[in-house]
């Protein structure tokens, strides 16, 4: 299930998702949403995808049975009588419910009204329209959990952690995941102005991105040198473990000597393909999984491993890996000693149920956690990799809006990010300052001259595009977290 950035949030990612719309999946007793798949995307909508367990059925009339309600009746007779003006009932009555959840400070847990909940339930299609990023609430503020593989918001610079604070200089402060997907949404062809907050950076980032249409292809494959095959997982959808089959078939034919798994940026999806896929990796009975509930009852979910996997393997994991990718990530490395390379994973270790309403809205919560294989609670804490690798500095750069000039005698934070470009392309812009000085001229007329673009000095427009576009592809030529899993893996190839 894809979150809802795309716009997907982590809150619905470990939901599954059903052949038909607006049903959920259930997998024994429990149901599983793993994080909206906000695919902003900030695609089309990360809601992504969250862990959702629970299969209870809820019955709107239950509550006539206690009295404590008495106090919610008498006020809404009071308000629907005597208020001074005449009320949209309906709004009163989602009101009260998004009241109760928002009370519970749980940012799993949200109240969607029909137009909320249909385009949740559009989150998990073929495609969507959007910037294709997942995002999820976090103490009132709207948090990226990830950018999806190839959309707009990656091309842009969105982040993992980046905090958005306003969607067309509309502030998004207190918002649901779910409605702020719905500001971020929008047709492919359209562009939405996001304000953002970065750690480290003292400003605001504006970012201006056009919307696209965000296909869900979740599996890429290709073969680095000597044997050693890299796969990256983005997401967790309906046919996820079938194209990772496909992939590994694809790869052995190509005689793949070794496995990179790369769950880096993944920010969830359906529990059921998790884990299916940690079972490819996992012997047979071994544990994937726990899912204990309130009352401390635990349910064990073990691998379904038909088969081995007979070439070393090793697990890339970051600071965008999320919900179903943490479950895979924690079951190899705990039930297959599989080594984890990278960062620190993001750390949603909850599990939420949801309830479709009659009328099309819907409301779901948390009701259980999940626990790695030895029991272990990763929520808020993340998986720490076995052998921790930062990439380049320069990959945490922020994004430059094209459509903002950057001139001699300028001085700002967005020029000392072009300062730190210019040189990590190759470039002397003189002292990394944040002032656009005579240096940094010259050493940007000398990057446009090599680039064949018109020599201004100034950077706007073409001249933003293409340095961005140059520490993009130095990143990935420079992938240190790649490397150091292609080592560990050639000391394991026979």
């Amino acid at each position: 299930m894809k979150n809802e950035s795309g716009e997907a949030s982590v809150e619905e990612e470990n939901q599954k998702q059903p052949k038909e719309a607006g049903k959920f999946i259930k997998i024994k007793k429990f149901t599983f949403i793993m994080g909206i798949f906000l695919l902003i995307f900030l695609t089309a909508g990360i809601t992504t995808i969250a862990l959702t367990f629970g299969d209870e059925k809820v019955d709107p009339l239950a509550s006539n049975k206690h009295s404590e309600f008495e106090k919610l009746y008498s006020t809404y007779d009071t308000i629907k009588d005597n208020y001074y003006e005449e009320i949209d009932q309906d709004k009163l009555v989602d009101g009260a419910i998004n009241g109760m959840i928002k009370s519970l400070d749980d940012p799993y847990s949200t109240y969607m009204d029909k137009k909320e909940a249909s385009s949740f339930h559009e989150s998990i299609s073929s495609s969507f329209e959007g910037i294709g990023a997942e995002i999820q609430e976090q103490d009132g503020k709207i948090m990226v959990v990830s950018p999806i593989k190839g959309s707009p918001a990656e091309k842009a610079g969105v982040k993992p952690n980046d905090i958005i604070l306003s969607v067309d200089g509309k502030s998004l402060e207190g918002l649901s995941s779910s409605e702020a997907v719905l500001k971020i949404r929008g047709e492919k062809g359209t562009k939405v102005d996001l304000s953002i907050t970065r750690a480290g950076e003292p400003e605001p980032i504006a970012l201006t991105i056009k919307r696209d249409t965000i296909p869900i292809e979740t599996v890429y494959a290709e073969m680095l040198d000597d044997g050693v095959a890299k796969i990256q997982v983005t997401s967790f959808s309906e046919h996820t473990v079938k194209e990772l089959e496909t992939a590994l078939n694809d790869m052995s034919k190509k005689d793949m000597k070794g496995l990179i798994l790369d769950l880096r940026g993944n920010p969830g999806g359906l529990l059921d393909q998790a884990i299916d896929m940690a079972s490819l990796f996992i012997p047979n009975g071994e544990v994937v999984l726990q899912v204990e509930e309130r009352s401390g009852k635990k349910e064990v979910f073990k691998s379904k491993n038909n088969g081995e996997l007979k070439i070393p393997v090793v697990v890339l994991i970051d600071d965008g890996s999320a919900s179903a990718s943490e479950i895979v990530a924690a079951a190899v490395s705990e039930s297959a000693d599989i080594p984890l390379i990278g960062v620190k994973s993001f750390g949603k270790g909850t599990v939420q149920t949801a309830q479709d309403f009659d009328d099309g809205s819907n409301f779901k919560y948390t009701a259980a956690k999940w626990l790695t294989p030895e029991g272990n609670w990763i929520h808020k804490k993340g998986i720490k990799p076995d052998i921790k690798v930062n990439l380049p500095d320069y990959a945490s750069l922020p994004y430059i809006s094209p459509d903002k000039e950057l001139k001699a005698s300028d001085s700002s934070s967005e020029v000392k990010a072009a300062e730190k470009m210019l040189k990590a392309a190759g470039y002397n812009p003189g002292k990394i300052d944040g002032f656009f000085d005579e240096e940094t001229t010259n050493a940007v007329k000398e990057f446009q001259k090599e680039q064949k673009v018109k020599e201004t000095g100034i950077i706007k427009d073409d001249t933003t595009v293409k340095l961005m576009q140059v520490i993009r592809e130095k990143i990935l030529e420079n992938d240190t977290q790649v490397k150091k899993a292609v080592e560990v893996l050639k000391k394991e190839i026979k």
